[in-house]
């Protein structure tokens, strides 16, 4: 008799604006998971790989060209996803990834203007088929998500841009949204901390 193969596991990414408080919310969603019996592997972009994070050091504080950071950055994600994400959900894992590609078109698309057919040729050579199952996207108006970098840890390159860069960034992030609204869950980040937590919690007990 033949042996079922594993059931594959799900693919979660979490979005937002530099200061939206998406990182916060991570332990919350491992938690949830793990409650159910789920393994959780929890990464990062850039970074998730000893490659990933070098290259990461170098996107968060080097001046760069946009187009270079793209390069980069989808460099940084052939090497995640194959060493990564999908031995992960092969083995039936959950992944829960702080940022994706999403993150490309809203910030080197969105807010500094490379074109979205090149990433989008890049997303199609790196990933294939590969899209995330479910991404929570942590929205907060511009001056709230400044406001909260002013007392965050040192601030990187892409945090110390302007108000400017961030209205087109939350505005590149929200139309993704309305692209994609079977994986998006917009969820309101300017609530207290508490309500946050149980809207997140909910979202993530239906996948």
């Amino acid at each position: 008799m033949a042996i079922a193969s594993k059931k594959r596991g799900k693919f979660i990414t979490l979005e937002g604006m530099d200061g939206a408080g998406k990182s916060t919310h991570i332990p919350t969603i491992i938690a949830a998971l793990k409650a159910r019996g789920i393994e959780v592997v929890s990464t990062r972009e850039p970074g998730g790989t000893r490659l990933g994070e070098q290259l990461r050091a170098l996107l968060l504080h080097d001046a760069m060209h946009a187009e270079t950071e793209t390069l980069l950055m989808f460099a940084a994600r052939r090497e995640h996803i194959e060493t990564v994400i999908t031995p992960a959900l092969k083995r039936g894992a959950y992944v829960l990834s702080d940022r994706f590609t999403d993150a490309t078109y809203a910030y080197q698309c969105g807010a500094k203007g490379v074109s979205a057919s090149k990433i989008k040729q890049l997303e199609k050579w790196v990933q294939g088929k590969l899209q995330p199952d479910l991404t929570l996207l942590f929205d907060v108006p511009v001056e709230i998500s400044m406001k909260r970098l002013i007392t965050a840890r040192e601030p990187d390159k892409f945090e110390r841009e302007d108000a400017k860069f961030f209205e087109k960034l939350r505005s590149a992030y929200l139309t993704r949204a309305e692209e994609n609204p079977t994986r998006f869950r917009v969820i309101d980040a300017n609530q207290a901390l508490d309500k946050v937590k149980v809207i997140v919690e909910n979202i993530v007990s239906t996948i």
